[in-house]
């Protein structure tokens, strides 16, 4: 597909992805597509909007240079939270927004690798990660200080690879690799405790030889010290970063209402939505 060079117009290393933002473009991406999955996405929007803003590198503003840092979005329906993002940076444009989801529409309603920006095809949980761990082995072998983030649901981690990931990561001393975890508690179908309850994903991650920290997923600040602090420590072990977030934080009719996982906006919804934005990034 074709990728614009520049930022989009007025945005600034300062002032580009803002929560509210970035919100309100996965609303109008999901209003115009009829599309599902906005509660997935906004429980990763301060998550992608710090990775985004301070710590991944794309040389030349390339989403395919080779120097680049690797996002791999596991959790792959929460891909218009990257779609966002990627329209910040300018890889996307106004068209792909309004055009999303219609016939010919180069975005799908999860991650496709085939898209400059997405690095894995996912939305078969489990499966992004132990792409990630491949591309952090591949990039360990060359020496290189790239890094990967792979960020999966909590849900997620009801699937065995992500634990066939985890050892093998850190049997590799994979220090290049952080996982994110979006712990919103939720799934498809219900609860994570009620589904397949998780226990303590700290004590666990660490008992895997990750190091490991837990944060509130929705304070951009807190995100970026964590993320600062498992880079400079546990040299030689994989990082585990557990988010605790909201499903559908940001609109206040949507948090913690699972519904909102298959449930489509309609004009009344739309418009009650965009005006619950908080331009601070919370909701009213």
């Amino acid at each position: 597909m074709t990728i614009l060079a520049t930022p989009k117009v007025g945005a600034s290393a300062d002032t580009r992805f803002a929560p509210a933002s970035l919100r309100r473009t996965v609303l109008e991406m999901a209003y115009a597509g009829s599309t599902v999955h906005i509660a997935c996405a906004f429980s990763i929007i301060e998550l992608v909007s710090v990775l985004y803003r301070n710590h991944l590198r794309y040389p030349g503003n390339d989403p395919r240079a080779e120097g680049r840092d690797y996002l791999v979005l596991s959790k792959g329906h929460g891909v218009m939270a990257q779609y966002a993002c990627m329209y910040e940076l300018g890889w996307l444009n106004d068209s792909h927004i309004q055009g999303y989801f219609a016939d010919g529409s180069e975005l799908k309603g999860l991650s496709d690798s085939r898209v400059p920006g997405l690095e894995v095809t996912s939305g078969s949980l489990g499966h992004g990660f132990s792409v990630g761990v491949g591309i952090a082995m591949g990039l360990q072998r060359k020496s290189t200080d790239q890094k990967v983030y792979a960020i999966v649901g909590d849900g997620e981690l009801n699937e065995g690879p992500i634990w066939e990931g985890a050892l093998v990561a850190a049997h590799h001393r994979m220090d290049n690799l952080m996982l994110i975890i979006d712990k919103n508690g939720f799934q498809a179908m219900g609860t994570t405790d009620d589904v397949l309850a998780l226990g303590d994903l700290s004590a666990k991650f660490t008992s895997f030889g990750f190091e490991t920290l837990e944060v509130d997923g929705h304070d951009e600040a807190a995100i970026d010290i964590a993320i600062h602090q498992l880079w400079r420590t546990g040299v030689g072990k994989p990082k585990a970063l557990i988010a605790r977030t909201v499903k559908g934080k940001g609109v206040p009719f949507m948090e913690s209402d699972n519904r909102w996982h298959y449930t489509r906006l309609d004009a009344q919804t739309f418009s009650e939505a965009i005006n619950s934005l908080d331009p601070k990034g919370d909701s009213k």
